[in-house]
């Protein structure tokens, strides 16, 4: 089938059908990988692999939208997205740690985990307005290289030794410098809901093979998609509002927005900010999920994945937006290293490099070229993902959903057919 028809195919979806239906996609593809290499315990294998990848799709998709806000629909080039969310995790982090942690631990002011939440999703969007003011001011490349910076600082101050552990009015905190801090961990609330109300639940799994903390796993995933919907249904409703139109109609040409009289610098502070907070809380939720952050998780590799789903999406469109990070996260990134930890290695027989597994063509033996690839697959999936992202350029630029990207007009500028014509 053509790219244009499955593109009609999808058009001729609901949104809410397409995304689930992707999802549901994954979860069955996983639960056959389970099948097939698990064993009796499948069952359980099934229910680690989904609980695993629903945390890692749903992160993903919370992140890819906040960019999408920023990149898609203002056209502010944000690569500083592991630096956003490192700050709203360890506000999160600082918040909510305990306030005697014990021998070795990072005190904190010992706050219930919604109000670490909302002070970090604050915090985050505090910092994106401080770097926004002067940085909104440049343009393209340049805004990039301010963030980008941005994301470095923050990530090499919070591994400073010297606010590791500090005293303030009285009050000691920190960020535990390159040790990193614990704090109440996100995960282990909903562990306790299940542990507790949802007992029965569990007893149920434990019937059909699948153990307790999988059943947990899930549950936090199934959150974290209720964090996206939410998420989802805030950016729509920020993206058809006036405010929404002014943002694309920046994207398309700030001086022609300005010229109607539209302070677009403040939009574009505004937008910044809203998608930095989500980023900050993507980072408490995933990064901070086992209820412990360090310095090492906010490199800036991680937002180079978030632009590489965003590409794949389609920036403009949020729906776009969620399947770009469920196929970069589930399908490029996650199934490739369980495919890598399962498959079988041919043992002393496989190359020890790439050069002996490509030279074995030669003589028309496939054979060590694919148990090379076996064996490395894990590693090898960075490879596919920039040979999935020269493809998606080359060929469907706009990515799977990006020909929706919605104009700036609140009605359809299109002349019907069989209109007038200027003489």
């Amino acid at each position: 089938m053509s790219t244009a028809g499955v593109r009609a195919r999808m058009d001729g979806l609901p949104d809410a059908v397409l995304v689930v239906g992707f999802l549901a996609g994954i979860w069955l593809l996983l639960t056959a990988l389970a099948f097939l290499v698990g064993g009796q315990q499948w069952p359980n294998l099934a229910a680690g692999f989904i609980g695993s990848v629903t945390i890692l799709v749903a992160a993903y998709a919370i992140l890819v939208l906040a960019l999408n806000l920023q990149w898609g629909y203002t056209g502010l080039f944000n690569i500083g997205v592991a630096g956003f969310m490192a700050v709203g995790a360890y506000t999160t982090a600082i918040l909510t740690a305990p306030v005697d942690p014990g021998a070795g631990g990072v005190p904190g002011f010992g706050l219930p985990l919604w109000v670490g939440l909302l002070g970090g999703m604050v915090m985050a969007a505090v910092v994106g307005a401080v770097a926004a003011l002067p940085a909104l001011r440049l343009k393209a490349d340049y805004l990039a290289i301010v963030t980008v910076a941005l994301s470095e600082i923050i990530r090499l101050f919070v591994n400073w030794g010297g606010i590791a552990e500090i005293q303030l009015f009285g009050a000691r905190f920190g960020t535990g410098g390159g040790t990193g801090i614990s704090f109440a961990s996100p995960s282990g609330v909903v562990s306790g809901v299940i542990n507790g109300p949802g007992q029965p639940l569990v007893a149920a799994a434990e019937g059909v093979g699948v153990s307790g903390p999988n059943v947990a796993n899930i549950a936090y995933g199934l959150v974290l998609l209720a964090v996206v919907g939410g998420s989802y249904w805030l950016l729509t409703r920020v993206a058809n509002s006036p405010f929404g139109r002014v943002l694309k109609a920046i994207r398309e040409d700030e001086t022609v927005t300005q010229s109607l009289g539209k302070d677009t610098r403040l939009f574009k502070i505004k937008a910044f900010m809203i998608g930095c907070a989500l980023m900050g809380l993507a980072g408490a939720l995933f990064r901070g999920q086992a209820g412990y952050i360090s310095p090492q998780q906010f490199r800036p590799a991680i937002t180079f994945y978030v632009f590489a789903a965003l590409i794949i999406g389609g920036s403009g469109s949020n729906t776009g937006s969620i399947l770009g990070a469920a196929t970069f996260s589930a399908l490029l990134f996650y199934v490739p290293a369980r495919l890598g930890e399962y498959a079988p290695v041919a043992g002393s027989g496989t190359p020890g490099n790439i050069v002996e597994a490509v030279a074995a063509l030669s003589s028309l033996d496939p054979v060590p070229l694919v148990a090379y690839t076996a064996a490395n697959i894990s590693t090898l999936r960075f490879v596919l993902i920039g040979v999935v992202l020269i493809l998606i350029i080359q060929r469907q630029p706009d990515g799977l959903l990006g020909h929706r990207t919605e104009p700036a007009s609140s009605v359809p500028l299109d002349r019907p057919e069989g209109g007038e014509t200027d003489e």
